[in-house]
């Protein structure tokens, strides 16, 4: 079973090495998600907060605001 996907210390880090389409970030820690069930709940955390920082990072991405 695959770990978790990496977890970004700094989202503004990330935004430098992401992709110019910000929502693969988001696709592939949305897909971290999906073995969520059969993970012991202490690695949830880990897998929503990389979700989270992917999330923050593709909102931050958005012109005009």
């Amino acid at each position: 079973m695959p770990g978790p996907p990496p977890v970004p210390s700094d989202p503004t880090d990330h935004f430098a090495q992401q992709d110019t389409d910000p929502r693969a970030g988001v696709d592939e820690a949305v897909a971290g998600l999906d073995d969520l069930a059969s993970l012991p709940l202490s690695e949830h955390v880990d897998r929503f907060e990389a979700v989270h920082t992917e999330l923050t990072v593709a909102l931050s991405t958005i012109d005009k605001v």
